[in-house]
């Protein structure tokens, strides 16, 4: 296959020639599936709880287990990507995915359908860093910028148009059909992602790693993986099931089993470069290390702001699945505005463009706060959140193709799909601990006092998680400068 390069004879430098829009639409059908699961199923919890007869804990796991299988897996598969033909699991994870969605749907009890919620975080997990891995591997230059604007476009279309999407289907088809629906979608959506990347995707002999002679599963790293799904595991069960002394212990096991992770895949690394699942002079790059932990920081406090509006709009003023949903929708529009065009101009603008993106986000937080102050008095609308959250996509926008770019310009193809199995994996941790914590504060604050009490304290405490991202932002801009003079 042709590399999927902009050509500069067809009248258009600046779109991809036919090859990279097919590669492209291949990849990024099934992850706008994966990343929709997400925030869909906020709007479609009462109708479960309902159509289930599903308890809280029952509905938490339907959030979590997903979150948690994708984040355990998404190491482990980027490096199997890398050793044996990133296609091939893309493939699997699509195949994966679709059949756990169908499971979904046809779930007859609650239990069945947390497991099935278990599997799909597992397909989106094994198809995910494969993604990253082919953009850098088959794109560079401005077009690696470009594919990474659109890949950010899809992350937050999906994302923020979830929501709208579940709440048409749920009010069209009622609430027992329709949260069954919201999992059913992701069937014809991964079949047509199947089809069209075993037809455009590079065939299995040009899309291999250099260790990919190494046959054998101990290329994998076993004990790696092992170390590293427990570890990862235990981070997040505090966050997710057990909020107390127990979950404190738990998570500093996991600390601590993460620390011996990182030792034994030094001693690997000392032994060959590519022994280990995750080859940790990685983390030397200073681009890599701080753009990944800028877009984590991100993550703390941008999806949550989904989970608390969801319920905000809903149970705080009473409106329906569907007005919960659309009120995002400004967001998703700024993002497919803007996120291809911010992706386009990364290699000479991405540093000031990620800074100006995070800044922006705290600004959105701090509007949504003065909205829901207003809606309060009785002086404001839905209107006013919409207002906040476009604003919040624009930084989206700014900030998701930025960041990613910028954090692979320095990543060997060899490293491609672990160093972006590590980095989802990081915003999966970041995420996490953001949902709990926000959602935790919401639903208590509401209990004591009201639903415009926890949203205003929900939007001043992610305006503090994204305050965060702002100080990496500034340093990342600071390292960028100080590379370009010296270069």
């Amino acid at each position: 296959m042709t590399s999927p390069t902009p050509h500069d004879d067809d009248g258009a430098a600046d779109s991809p020639a036919p090859p990279a829009r097919r590669v492209m639409i291949a990849l990024l059908t099934p992850l706008f599936a994966a990343l929709m699961s997400i925030s869909i199923v906020n709007v479609a919890l009462p109708a479960i709880e309902t159509g289930l007869g599903a308890g809280s804990s029952d509905l938490q796991w339907v959030l979590s287990g997903y979150a948690l299988a994708f984040g355990v897996a998404l190491v482990p598969a980027g490096r199997a990507g890398d050793l044996w033909g990133r296609r091939r699991f893309f493939l699997v994870g699509v195949a994966f995915f679709g059949a756990a969605s169908l499971l979904c749907a046809l779930a007859p009890t609650p239990m069945v359908l947390n497991l099935a919620r278990v599997l799909m975080g597992i397909g989106a997990g094994l198809l995910t860093p494969q993604i990253i891995g082919m953009i850098q591997r088959l794109f560079s230059g401005a077009a690696r910028g470009r594919a990474y604007g659109l890949m950010s476009t899809v992350i937050g279309v999906a994302v923020a148009a979830g929501p709208a999407i579940g709440g048409l289907i749920i009010d069209v088809a009622g609430e027992d059909v329709g949260w069954r629906l919201t999992f059913l979608i992701n069937v014809p959506l991964t079949l047509l992602a199947f089809v069209l990347a075993a037809l455009w995707l590079p065939r299995p002999t040009e899309d291999v790693g250099p260790a990919a002679a190494r046959r054998g599963l101990g290329a994998l790293d076993p004990l790696g993986v092992v170390l590293l799904s427990g570890a990862v595991v235990l981070i997040m069960l505090p966050f997710i099931q057990f909020r107390s002394a127990v979950g404190a212990a738990i998570g500093l096991a996991g600390a601590a089993l993460m620390g011996l992770w990182v030792l034994w895949e030094r001693r690997l690394g000392r032994r060959s470069a590519e022994a280990p699942m995750v080859d940790l002079s990685l983390f030397t790059w200073p681009s890599y290390t701080l753009n990944t932990l800028v877009l984590s920081l991100y993550f703390l406090g941008m999806p949550a702001v989904w989970a608390i509006v969801a319920v905000y709009v809903q149970q705080g003023l009473g409106h329906g699945a569907l007005m919960a949903g659309l009120v995002t929708l400004p967001s998703a529009v700024m993002v497919m505005l803007l996120s291809a065009q911010v992706g386009r101009r990364v290699e000479s603008s991405g540093p000031v463009m990620l800074l100006l993106g995070t800044i922006l986000s705290v600004i959105s937080m701090l509007g949504l706060a003065g909205a829901t102050a207003l809606i309060g008095t009785g002086t404001g609308g839905l209107w006013l959140i919409g207002v906040a959250l476009a604003l919040n996509g624009i930084s989206q926008a700014l900030i998701i193709p930025s960041a990613q770019t910028l954090s692979m310009q320095d990543v060997p193809h060899r490293m491609a799909g672990a160093a972006g199995g590590v980095a989802q994996t990081s915003q999966r941790l970041f995420t996490a601990v953001g949902i709990a914590g926000v959602t935790g504060a919401y639903f208590t604050i509401a209990a004591l006092a009201d639903h415009h009490t926890a949203m205003l304290v929900g939007s001043l405490t992610i305006a503090a998680c994204m305050l965060t991202s702002v100080v990496g932002a500034v340093f990342a801009a600071r390292r960028a400068r100080r590379a370009a003079m010296t270069s």
